[in-house]
């Protein structure tokens, strides 16, 4: 791929090894990369990801449980802060790959609108740490990391591509250059250029800008290309704001804080109840909620860790992950931890390809990201500054990088190619990881039978496709089986 390529040729440039011991540790020189390199690269995943300190505290907090109960804003920021923190550095140094850690998109709505109604939010909490542990009892048992060597090496192409093409997609539509069209009954097109068809605001130039700043230093080779972009149109958008006073900003607003400070509020640390969901609803409702959870968080963080690390360059020669085992079961402790928090369950962030993308090739890039959440805790006001317009241009041009692994993909062999498609389309689609990974699983196992090359396909692909097929077809199951 173009861009893997261009990176490590300049990664291979990067000098003569180190001999410290945080060099050895996180093998920093071994894969050709720096210290400045993994610092800028945590830097950049840390503004890409900064809004889940605002978004994650909206979600949860504009939801009430079944008693008509709400959380804390205050509380959840530090609770979401502070799990990003814990684990994100757990990932670096004990996974070692530029993998930060956050509460889950997605997850976290299902959590406030499917879950909260039903039951108190410390029991809601408790289905998610009950899905982690779930998902750790995977990891140990080794199924877990066998489904992922278990999928075909082009299956594997093709998450990194259709991650590629949702992450920029993310970006389009967290910048306002792509929107939902509010009513959309009288029009076949369901999304439009800018807020009314047409591109308007300055926060839309200032993305518009920001795409063009990150490519041109993108294609001179520029260290530091992402960041500095970020940066400077954090500048920009703090300049325009002060003299326009723009009220279109979205969740961020660029303006020089007036406080600095802020006192973390940790009251909702330890407010779960691990079985008393099953109190409030009926046993199936329970094992249907945590069957969506798991298989939400289970593969989008198998779609984040093998497109984020195939990016970097570190798949070994038979595409597996480095340090598998131990990424997952970080990964399914955070989910524990982030319903032990309160602040839903956390997982891999695919805004990871971001560090990626300026060079981080290591877990220091982690500790940095991780660093950064934790003075978050006690500055948000000044860390969360930073509009989605000025970080979103990161999203694509990353995008445009994962995207060209797309040529490793043999298009002539229907077999693989459909399932390659279905992959690729179906995550920007319906804006889903999860939803594009099934789509080709389902696609692959049918398409081999129907040739009959059934034989061909693991078993692993078989019941993962059955799952599959239970996910996607959730909502008539429940019904006949009465939850609805």
């Amino acid at each position: 791929m173009s861009g893997q390529v261009a990176v490590k040729t300049e990664l291979s440039s990067a000098g003569p090894p180190g001999g410290g011991p945080l060099d050895r540790w996180f093998r920093i020189s071994e894969r050709g990369s720096t210290f400045p390199r993994e610092i800028r690269g945590g830097f950049a995943t840390f503004f890409t990801m900064a809004y889940i300190l605002v978004l994650n505290p909206i979600i949860l907090g504009s939801a009430k449980d079944k008693f008509g109960h709400a959380l804390s804003t205050p509380q959840l920021l530090t609770a979401t802060a502070l799990v990003a923190a814990v684990m994100t550095v757990i990932m670096g140094v004990g996974g070692n790959l530029p993998l930060a850690i956050a509460a889950g998109l997605g997850l976290n709505a299902v959590v406030a609108f499917q879950i909260a109604p039903l039951m108190s939010w410390a029991d809601a909490m408790g289905l998610v740490v009950l899905e982690g542990l779930v998902i750790c009892v995977l990891v140990v048992s080794g199924l877990r990391e066998a489904v992922m060597h278990a999928i075909p090496q082009a299956l594997k192409q093709a998450i990194s591509v259709g991650i590629g093409l949702f992450i920029a997609f993310i970006g389009f539509v967290d910048a306002g250059f792509v929107s939902r069209i509010p009513d959309a009954s009288n029009t076949t097109v369901p999304v439009q250029l800018g807020g009314s068809g047409a591109l308007s605001g300055w926060p839309v130039l200032v993305f518009c800008l920001g795409v063009l700043l990150t490519v041109a230093l993108m294609a001179r080779k520029v260290k530091g290309a992402i960041l500095i972009s970020i940066v400077a149109m954090t500048v920009l958008a703090i300049v325009i704001n002060s003299v326009a006073n723009i009220k279109s900003w979205g969740l961020t607003t660029p303006k020089v804080p007036t406080d600095i400070f802020s006192a973390p509020d940790f009251g909702l640390l330890g407010h779960f109840s691990i079985f008393g969901a099953f109190g409030q609803v009926s046993a199936i409702t329970v094992v249907l909620l945590v069957f969506t959870l798991i298989l939400s968080d289970f593969f989008d963080t198998m779609g984040t860790v093998v497109g984020i690390t195939a990016e970097a360059g570190l798949l070994d020669k038979d595409g597996k992950v480095p340090n598998l085992g131990r990424v997952l079961l970080i990964d399914g402790a955070a989910a524990v931890a982030g319903g032990a928090a309160s602040s839903s369950s956390n997982t891999a962030f695919i805004e990871s390809a971001a560090g990626v993308g300026e060079g981080a090739r290591t877990g220091f890039a982690n500790v940095v990201t991780g660093a950064l959440f934790a003075v978050a805790l006690f500055l948000s006001p000044l860390l969360t500054i930073v509009p989605l317009q000025a970080a979103a241009p990161a999203l694509v041009a990353v995008g445009f990088l994962m995207i060209t692994q797309v040529k490793n993909i043999n298009w002539d062999s229907y077999e693989i190619a459909i399932p390659a498609f279905l992959t690729i389309a179906v995550m920007p689609f319906t804006y889903s990881i999860t939803n594009g990974i099934g789509a080709g699983f389902i696609a692959y196992v049918v398409l081999k039978t129907v040739l009959g090359k059934a034989r061909e396909v693991h078993w692993l692909l078989w019941a993962t496709s059955a799952l599959f097929v239970v996910y996607f077809a959730i909502d008539p199951i429940e019904q006949a089986l009465g939850v609805k």
